[in-house]
């Protein structure tokens, strides 16, 4: 089983990656949405990745071909895992549905926000149910440093200028927004934006 691929971002082809590992080696990573375009801006340089090997295609026709998911982060690999043993959710169709970060749609299965779930793609209000019912107490531990904020509020003057400063420091927007929000909905008495990417940099030195 291969576990995980070190190399050269070669190209970004669609919903995939072309990882040059050496040796005369090229492999084809399909990827998770939410990380298509962080990685379309490292296109020529070193990248690692922790991937899931599959068959894809039908045994009983004999047509089947081997494929590898990758993920930036091992426990984003473990939360697909998790994802895709829900009914009616395939590789293919997590990988489109899987276009916000993984602590906000496992902050939403933990808080029960069909909502939120109905808002990526291919998940309509029944698939956002079956999600939340077999799913729930199994996600947790991929929310616990944070929730995203509920729906509609306003993140603060001091939280918008710490995600402008992520992005300013190479952040994808929707990871500065999704890294501020876990570290306001732990201690949302922070009030300045130096506070707030304190916590930011301790919370992503844990790696968690």
């Amino acid at each position: 089983m291969i576990a995980r691929i070190a190399g050269i971002l070669e190209a970004m082809d669609g919903g995939s990656a072309i990882i040059n590992a050496g040796s005369g080696l090229w492999y084809e990573v399909l990827l998770p949405a939410f990380d298509h375009e962080y990685l379309t801006r490292k296109v020529g340089q070193p990248v690692t990745l922790y991937t899931i090997h599959y068959l894809e295609g039908d045994p009983s026709h004999g047509s089947q071909t081997p494929r590898l998911v990758g993920f930036l982060h091992e426990a984003d690999r473990r939360f697909f895992r998790i994802f895709t043993t829900v009914k009616g959710i395939g590789i293919r169709k997590a990988l489109r549905a899987l276009c916000r970060p993984v602590g906000e749609v496992a902050g939403a299965i933990v808080a029960k926000d069909a909502k939120f779930l109905i808002a990526l793609p291919e998940i309509g209000k029944r698939t956002a149910e079956t999600i939340i019912a077999e799913l729930s107490g199994k996600v947790d531990e991929f929310a616990l440093s944070g929730r995203a904020l509920p729906q509609g509020e306003e993140l603060s003057d001091a939280a918008k200028e710490a995600i402008s400063a992520l992005v300013q420091l190479g952040e994808r927007r929707m990871d500065a927004e999704a890294l501020v929000e876990r570290v306001l909905a732990v201690a949302p008495e922070l009030k300045s934006p130096e506070a707030i990417l304190q916590q930011v940099y301790r919370l992503k030195a844990s790696g968690a």
